[in-house]
């Protein structure tokens, strides 16, 4: 039963021209001063949230982005501020990319983070996507299986300096510490201060695959789905609840998972497609091409598999899906109850903001969902 309430923030600018027809995502640029104002945005969201009841706001750690997409280089110091602004709202990581960072630094700062704000900032690691980025920070990405090694490794590593008082630990691509002299002593093993206050520390990963889904039941990862068709996000459930099983995790189906789909409340489905529609196809402008159209055939194929649809998503599309509910409350709790009401485990329900949506039309989205749509679910 859903009892959490988050949102996924990327770290969008107020885009202009939005729209399939509007400008192309590889032709937008805006100023330093534009792609500064992410960071006012997040704290105005964060507010209004706190104050709403909603439980986490998520981000996404991107680098370089001056089509104005994801703007936000860095979780960890972005939630310290954030919990500064607030009362009891938490700051989720979606996600640190972890080839991206020397784990054992993202392991301090998480720490810290930690300690100070005690325990409103929530882990979340990936491997990445964006090849700019990832590639230009000297991790491998175009490589698939390099990307993979490095970032088991390093998951590995991030875990050790969690959990263990002290250690030693040598890989492929890490030997922490080295061999040398220390103060007249050969350096057999270090210890990671601070270690974090709250422990163990969950640590949430996206699905992205069937080899995901088997390391994250490994390492007892917790797992995030968005904007996944139907058919799609109930074979993710249920092979991540197979996964934990063989494992030897025992989980209800759909326990430590958070569900994303798609919002928007209007008088009738009709108005909310039309109103909603520019900012989906501008979301999918953008990300479409990173294979990120999680929707499903009548025969159960992926899109862009052989066979199956290839082409950018109609919002409608969406809405037939299930990934998007468009319309009244009612509407809108019948939908959101239809889908999680088949898993019994599942607790998080998180309210993905679409990237051409502008900030004051979103705000105005989450305190209509907090007054008529999430007391449904709080109540039960």
């Amino acid at each position: 039963m859903i009892r959490n309430f988050h949102v996924l923030y990327v770290g969008q600018i107020e885009l202009d021209n939005i729209g399939r027809s509007g400008t192309p995502a590889n032709e937008r640029r805006y100023s330093a001063e534009r792609l500064r104002e992410v960071f006012a945005t997040a704290r105005d969201i964060a507010q209004l949230m706190d104050g709403l009841g909603y439980d986490v706001l998520w981000t996404a750690e991107h680098h370089f982005q001056r089509e104005g997409y994801e703007c936000l280089p860095n979780l960890i110091q972005l939630g310290l501020w954030l919990a500064t602004q607030t009362q009891r709202l938490k700051f989720g990581c979606a996600f640190n990319v972890l080839p991206m960072w020397h784990p054992i630094r993202l392991a301090e700062d998480y720490a810290m983070a930690d300690i100070v704000t005690d325990g409103r900032i929530i882990m979340g690691i990936g491997r990445g996507y964006h090849t700019r980025e990832v590639e230009t920070f000297g991790a491998p990405l175009l490589d698939a299986q390099a990307n993979r090694e490095l970032f088991e490794e390093q998951l590995e590593l991030l875990l050790k300096c969690f959990n263990e008082d002290a250690f030693h630990h040598k890989g492929k691509y890490y030997e922490c510490p080295p061999p040398v002299e220390y103060r007249g002593y050969g350096l057999k093993d270090i210890t990671v201060v601070p270690r974090p206050k709250h422990l163990p520390v969950d640590i949430w990963m996206p699905i992205a695959s069937g080899k995901t889904i088997e390391l994250m039941a490994r390492y007892g990862l917790k797992a995030m789905v968005t904007l996944n068709g139907q058919k799609i996000l109930d074979d993710v459930v249920r092979a991540y609840h197979d996964a934990c099983e063989r494992q030897g995790r025992r989980k209800k189906l759909g326990e430590d998972m958070i569900w994303g789909a798609g919002i928007y409340l209007a008088d009738t489905e009709e108005e909310a497609v039309r109103r909603l529609e520019p900012a989906h196809d501008e979301r999918f402008k953008w990300f479409a091409p990173f294979g990120f159209v999680r929707y499903a055939d009548e025969h159960g194929r992926t899109w862009g598999t052989p066979g199956a649809p290839a082409g950018v998503p109609s919002l409608r599309d969406g809405v037939a899906q299930k990934a998007w509910f468009c319309g009244p409350p009612g509407h809108v709790i019948e939908g959101i109850k239809s889908v999680a009401d088949k898993y019994p485990g599942l607790e998080n329900f998180m309210i993905h903001w679409a990237e051409g949506m502008p900030p004051k039309e979103f705000k105005e989205q989450l305190t209509w969902f907090a007054k008529d749509v999430m007391p449904a679910f709080k109540r039960a």
